[in-house]
């Protein structure tokens, strides 16, 4: 497999990354995966959504030497001197700082506007500024809009649904654009419902995934907005992490300057990913066995059904997704159950109930 191959190349030839947004949830399995593959990382957020929590986590799993090649700037992408300061000397950028969500950009399109916009043009100046050899960014599904084909191809896109959906996109024109003017290449990550370890279960725009599971766990009531038929290609994050690598070592030229899918060519509807939240939970808690959801109102903005084409990443970078959303849950579960209890640590959450 070539992702293999690439690994052991990795360790045999450090560079130095960067890594905006790392103390999310993404780029914290970026950071994890480059500092345990003998990398150097600089690290840049502002903890608007990051959270402290994920750079520990990613800290109690390498060794002292594997963490002491990580220098951590608490900056923010929307300041361009924070920017430039976070990509001198860097070799490869994986930009994934964004405020992400659909109904936070429709609550409030400003923020999201100067976090996904002005944030991402910053970066790109930044970047380009400082010689940085590769920049390859989190693009989104959303940008898939209103168009009704499956599976979504990417270069056959519809109108955006949400002022979300137009930040990323015009990330997509951006890039496009400064190859064209200043020659400096990228590539875009359009991401599809990636899912796992330390992500945020809490507030009103938690991902479903961790949502569900951590109400299921509280004892508390799951909601579907709509019938439950709307389905999405949910994506590990490991399969995140091996796109955004692909991506920055690519050899190939044809595969610059170009965005991508990355998910796994497969739709779950919510009804099923229900059910499979439940019953995997219900192996070790058998009083779930028996829980039902709660069906309201469909969320404005939303997508009804998205699946993705993989045949382009898989053609040009040699992306082959390693899990399924099974196998993703399988790993991600039990990180759910030690972290989103009452009481058990920095990610957990509750109003006072007791894990059933």
């Amino acid at each position: 497999m070539q992702f293999n191959k690439i690994k052991e190349q990795l360790k045999r030839s450090p560079q130095t990354w960067l890594v905006t947004g790392a103390a999310g949830f993404i780029g914290s399995h970026l950071l994890e995966f480059l500092l345990s593959h003998g990398q150097r990382v600089v690290g840049l957020d502002n903890f608007s959504t990051g959270k402290q929590a994920n750079l520990d986590d990613v800290r109690a799993l390498l060794t002292p030497e594997q963490w002491a090649r990580f220098t951590f700037i608490e900056g923010d992408i929307r300041e361009l001197v924070d920017c430039q300061k976070a990509c001198a000397g860097v070799d490869y950028v994986l930009h994934q700082a964004a405020l992400g969500s659909v109904p936070r950009s429709i609550d409030d399109p400003l923020t999201s506007n100067a976090s996904n916009v002005t944030g991402f043009l910053n970066m790109l100046v930044a970047a380009r500024d400082c010689g940085v050899r590769r920049f390859v960014y989190a693009a989104s599904s959303s940008t898939y809009g209103d168009h009704p084909g499956l599976p979504k191809v990417e270069d056959v896109i519809g109108r955006p649904l949400s002022p979300y959906a137009v930040t990323k996109y015009v990330n997509e024109l951006y890039a496009e654009v400064f190859a064209r003017c200043y020659g400096f290449a990228s590539i875009g990550l359009r991401y599809f419902n990636v899912f796992g370890s330390r992500q945020d279960p809490d507030g009103a725009y938690a991902a479903v995934i961790p949502k569900w599971t951590a109400a299921l766990l509280q004892g508390e009531t799951v909601f579907i907005n709509g019938t439950g038929e709307t389905s999405r290609d949910f994506c590990y994050v490991k399969n995140a992490v091996q796109a955004n690598i692909l991506a920055a070592l690519t050899d190939n030229p044809e595969a610059l300057n170009q965005v991508y899918n990355v998910a796994v060519n497969a739709r779950t509807n919510l009804v099923e990913l229900f059910d499979l939240l439940r019953d995997g939970l219900a192996a070790r808690h058998p009083q779930l066995a028996e829980a039902k959801p709660v069906h309201r109102d469909f969320r404005p903005g939303d997508v009804l059904h998205s699946q993705a084409d993989i045949g382009k990443a898989r053609r040009l970078l040699g992306y082959a997704p390693t899990h399924t959303i099974k196998e993703g849950l399988n790993e991600a579960l039990g990180w759910y159950e030690t972290h989103l209890v009452l009481g058990r640590g920095p990610w957990a959450v509750g109003r006072g109930q007791k894990m059933p």
